[in-house]
């Protein structure tokens, strides 16, 4: 037996005990009833009420083209944990991220992602059946830029021209530049607040 402190109960007599889910059960004389002192679980799969579930008006058979497409190692995929199987489903501290493939299987494919422990970032390797990944496209931008610079480079070539320094970075969103604004039929507009008026 041992005393409650909190909550004014201290001078009643209490016995403590724990069950299976980590949730604290105080028994006493002060009272018939049982208080349960709520703690976070610790399961596997805890957290994952809407991580996991399927979309609206999305659930049901899994279409063949999750199955049939072709994945190679090097390809950047995205992890996506499906609700609908629980074979090869990833870790919901995966669910989310991108990686690359270093094996495939007949049903599944290896995937090094990169996970924060601590003040280090490590690359693990998980193994993830093929319904809870999807081809990511983290990398067409890339690639549609190297390929339209090869373009801007050879018709700079055969025309003889020279390519200014930096003509072929990305170059951030301007401003809008100086402008008329023509006022035939868009007169202008004076905005100012409406006076405040009490309606009884």
């Amino acid at each position: 037996m041992t005393s409650f402190s909190q909550r004014g109960l201290s001078r009643f007599p209490v016995k403590v005990s724990r069950d299976r889910n980590s949730s604290l059960f105080l028994v006493g004389h002060f009272t018939q009833d049982v208080i349960m002192v709520k703690t976070n679980t610790t399961g596997y799969r805890r957290g994952t009420r809407y991580m996991f579930a399927r979309d609206f008006r999305k659930k049901g058979v899994e279409p063949l083209s999750t199955f049939l497409h072709v994945y190679k190692r090097g390809d950047y995929v995205d992890i996506k944990g499906c609700g609908a199987f629980q074979k090869g489903m990833p870790h919901k501290s995966y669910h989310g991220r991108t990686g690359q493939i270093f094996n495939v299987t007949q049903h599944a494919v290896g995937v090094i992602v990169n996970k924060q422990i601590g003040n280090r970032i490590i690359p693990k390797r998980i193994n993830v059946r093929i319904q809870h990944v999807r081809p990511s496209k983290c990398r067409d931008d890339f690639l549609n830029r190297v390929k339209r610079n090869d373009e801007l480079r050879k018709e700079a070539k055969e025309k003889g021209i020279t390519l200014e320094k930096g003509s072929l970075k990305r170059m951030a969103e301007q401003p809008r530049t100086a402008h008329f604004v023509k006022t035939k039929n868009n007169e202008p507009q004076l905005v100012e607040p409406i006076p405040y008026k009490f309606i009884a």
